[in-house]
């Protein structure tokens, strides 16, 4: 059942996928949106997004507009 008086203090609660802005190591490759512990009931579909081979190692999702950043050892795993 939904909280009725949520939006007495919408401070307390988070907008599910609501990051704009993520930064992810080379454990996180593959990389693909959305990333775990988002909500799904509110989500899109899973897209992979090719940030290795991103010049300047910055990518943007199609969908929600997610961007991620590469972090510096970002190396490619073997």
């Amino acid at each position: 059942m939904p909280r009725l008086r949520t939006a007495e203090a919408p401070e307390r609660y988070t907008q599910p996928n609501a990051s704009r802005a993520v930064v992810v190591s080379s454990r996180d490759l593959p990389l693909h949106c959305p990333q775990p512990g988002s909500a799904l009931w509110n989500s899109h579909p899973r897209v992979y997004l090719p940030i290795e081979d991103a010049p300047d190692r910055k990518i943007r999702c199609p969908y929600c507009s997610t961007e991620f950043r590469l972090e510096a050892d970002g190396a490619a795993p073997p």
